[in-house]
């Protein structure tokens, strides 16, 4: 059972594929925090994945603290923060990339060009929405920058491929090719997600690397795919084979936490994602994440939120000028 494909279920991460580039050194774009491309890309988005597909040449991507990464055709640069950053290629001073390529976010993937006439580095541009209380149990093991070569396999290279040849038929504005787009997206960032989890190294801790674990995964795995089966430390440890003894040691060794508590955390995100994303009652979430009895998610939901369901629901839906008007009441 995988574990990351069972919370990415559940995150639904929706991908796209929005700018395509040809670039010739020297050239270097300065590109915002996601929070602030949000708007331009995807309005209304709870959180913004940016990531660049070298396919050509040769490139960096630095961060504001100085790190930097050299990239080379088949690698995946992902900003799983949202992360200020640099892409380039030589000496030269950033531009803007948003000023730069305004008029580019608004005709599809048609090619964009841009340099000094130099070196050739073509790049393919995409993003991920998610849900960013549910997508944090992964995000908060990933670094600000993460680099993968995805080409370097049979199936990398299929996907490569198949990008390239898609954003092909997206220029000719063929029917589809935006849905397919979309899910080459997302394929993309799954599979350079599985890469950097596989090559993490031994004696690694947190939710990734539990992830990776023969027994640890097992367990999440369970943990995500029925949150709602009254789990006890003794019916987890059995479905895996293990004593509860060595589960909960293994299972805090790496994640810090029983079980238990993790499932608790989980239950609360899901409910109060359901919350936002459903008109079911306080019965039927707390029914739908785990809960014995509405009353037990109350006080549960209350003490993680510091409100009960229902005012997190108002709250949610407030529009942001009355939800203003409404704090500047209370406080």
């Amino acid at each position: 059972m995988d574990v990351l494909s069972e919370v990415l279920k559940i995150v639904r991460l929706e991908g796209a594929l929005f700018f395509n580039a040809e670039l010739s050194a020297p050239w270097c774009l300065s590109e915002p925090q996601s929070k602030d491309i949000a708007p331009r890309l995807s309005p209304g988005a709870g959180h913004l994945i940016l990531y660049h597909f070298l396919t050509e040449g040769r490139a960096y991507a630095r961060l504001p603290d100085g790190r930097r990464e050299e990239l080379t055709a088949g690698d995946s640069v992902i900003f799983p923060h949202g992360d200020a950053h640099l892409l380039g290629n030589g000496s030269q001073e950033p531009v803007d990339a948003m000023q730069t390529f305004a008029k580019n976010l608004t005709q599809g993937l048609k090619l964009a060009q841009y340099g000094g006439g130099g070196e050739i580095s073509r790049f393919v541009c995409g993003f991920m929405v998610c849900e960013p209380r549910l997508s944090e149990v992964f995000l908060a093991g990933l670094p600000k920058m993460l680099k993968v070569h995805v080409a370097n396999e049979p199936s990398g290279a299929w996907l490569q491929n198949s990008i390239l040849f898609s954003v092909g038929e997206a220029n000719g504005s063929n029917a589809g090719s935006g849905l397919v787009l979309a899910r080459l997206s997302e394929v993309l960032f799954v599979e350079t997600l599985r890469r950097y989890i596989s090559a993490l190294p031994p004696g690694q801790i947190g939710w990734l690397a539990g992830a990776r674990d023969p027994i640890i995964g097992q367990a999440l795995a369970l943990l995500h795919k029925e949150p709602a089966h009254p789990w006890t430390i003794s019916n987890l440890a059995r479905r895996i084979g293990l004593s509860r003894t060595r589960l909960a040691e293994r299972f805090r060794e790496f994640l810090g936490e029983s079980p238990m508590a993790y499932l608790a955390q989980w239950r609360l995100k899901l409910g109060a994602e359901i919350l936002q994303s459903t008109e079911d009652s306080v019965a039927e979430v707390a029914a739908a994440v785990g809960y014995g009895s509405a009353a037990a998610f109350n006080r549960a939901f209350k003490r993680e939120f510091d409100c009960p369901p229902a005012q997190f629901r108002r709250k949610r839906k407030t529009p942001p000028a009355q939800h203003s008007q409404e704090s500047r009441r209370h406080f």
